[in-house]
């Protein structure tokens, strides 16, 4: 028996793929587990795991296709035992009547629907890979309470990683679904050509759009139309925050340390989330999410694009380990290298635009999340201090708010708290 082996969605909002590479040959034997193509997506390049066991029957898709869309076919798989199968037919002649109605052709539609039986049978076990059994076994997980990112639903060693690191992620794939669905049911308006408004054909170069730019427009497109979102912005003074930056990195520069203004913003971010837990929120329908730590995604700027690598409970780091942490995500994001569960979920955004000299921006809201942080560039200002004119280090900051979870108040509740970490920094290592 034949079955085949489908372009898996390798996180929840996939559609579709670039099948890079193929591992595995035609009359190779896999068995599950095995690593067999490698499918890029539009965050990352990440390695397709093996499901069942048996023999490459034949490559449907070959590597470097682009554009595959979740689900379709792009091998076939012999099963090992199909051989095996075939003897209880052979005994069945003692049965005279039981081996007539075996021999009968069956109608075309029950052949067809025959394979699809027998594929289904399996769907009461759990799917997952000998790894992820065996490390949910050792950190005593339940393997029915998580949702697998790997091919057809199974649960990979990723999945059981991230459910030991925050076991409300195994739930954040469902809730983007569920809020998701509602603006799914609204068509966009249809497109006007250029043509149409009066760009002659001919007058530009149309570069075609990557899974990454087509992703970044669906989601941001979504996220402004469907989330009653507003901005609120703050000045801060950075006087202080520079100093202390300058003294520590010069008292651990042989330990290798360099913190940023951007490190000492999420440590400051996420200290905040915790002083007014209300503003930590994610909307679902069922309710208002307060979460239980500050999981801050970092915007990260990509060739093509962006990606939001995630500071996990960055309330619980210091400086040096968010500093650290932060340089290897970034890296590994510029090459693609980054594990789904290192950008699928957080709780918080901050996207900080400074080093490229903007002064202030508002950015669009990363649903699940509550509220977005947008920084700009720290300058020279004049301001009035004690009645008289002085100079100061200034930087604006603008949170985008979800309406529906955090009110004008409460924004500015996390704004002031945010402001009262950078202006006195040594509050933060309290």
């Amino acid at each position: 028996m034949s079955t085949q082996i489908t372009m898996p969605a390798l996180s929840p909002t996939m559609e579709e793929g670039n099948l890079a590479k193929w591992h595995v040959k035609v009359g190779d034997t896999i068995e599950p587990g095995q690593v067999i193509a490698e499918i890029e997506t539009d965050k990352a390049t990440m390695e397709v795991e093996a499901v069942d066991e048996g023999v490459i029957e034949e490559i449907l898709v070959p590597e470097g296709s682009q554009g595959v869309k979740v689900n379709t076919p792009i091998a076939t798989l012999r099963g090992e035992d199909a051989p095996a199968k075939a003897a209880p037919k052979r005994e069945a002649k003692t049965d005279a009547p039981a081996a007539a109605k075996q021999q009968a052709p069956a109608p075309s539609s029950e052949r067809k629907a025959s394979p699809q039986s027998v594929a289904s049978s399996p769907s009461d076990r759990i799917l997952a890979s000998p790894l992820a059994r065996r490390l949910a076994e050792q950190g005593g997980i339940d393997l029915a309470g998580l949702k697998g990112t790997g091919p057809n639903g199974r649960v990979v060693k990723a999945d059981i990683e991230s459910a030991a690191q925050s076991p409300r992620a195994t739930q954040t794939p469902q809730q983007s679904r569920e809020v998701a669905r509602p603006s799914a049911q609204q068509a966009p308006a249809p497109f006007k050509s250029l043509e149409s408004q009066g760009i002659p054909s001919g007058s530009y170069d149309l570069v075609p759009l990557d899974l990454m730019r087509k992703t970044i427009a669906k989601r941001m497109t979504a996220s402004f139309r469907d989330v009653p979102h507003f901005p609120l912005t703050i000045d801060i003074e950075i006087d202080a925050l520079l100093k202390a930056r300058g003294e520590i990195n010069k008292r651990f520069a042989d330990n290798g340390v360099k913190i940023s203004v951007n490190d000492m913003c999420i440590k400051a971010a996420a200290l905040a989330l915790k002083l007014v837990p209300e503003a930590n929120a994610s909307y679902t329908p069922d309710g208002i999410a307060i979460h239980h730590h500050a999981d801050v995604a970092v915007a990260v700027a990509i060739p093509g694009g962006l990606i939001t690598p995630i500071i996990w409970q960055a309330e619980t780091k210091g400086l040096a380990q968010i500093s650290h942490e932060m340089a290897d995500l970034a890296l590994r994001a510029r090459e693609k290298k980054l594990k789904p569960e290192e950008f699928q979920g957080g709780t918080f955004s901050i996207s900080n635009m400074g080093m490229l000299g903007i002064k202030s921006f508002a950015s669009i809201i990363n649903e699940p999340h509550g509220m977005i942080m947008s920084i700009g560039a720290g300058e020279k200002r004049p301001v009035v201090k004690n009645d008289a004119l002085a100079i100061a280090t200034m930087m604006s900051v603008t949170v985008t708010c979800d309406h529906r979870v955090v009110d004008g108040a409460l924004g500015a509740a996390f704004l002031k708290a945010f402001r009262s970490f950078l202006e006195d920094p040594m509050a933060m290592l309290l």
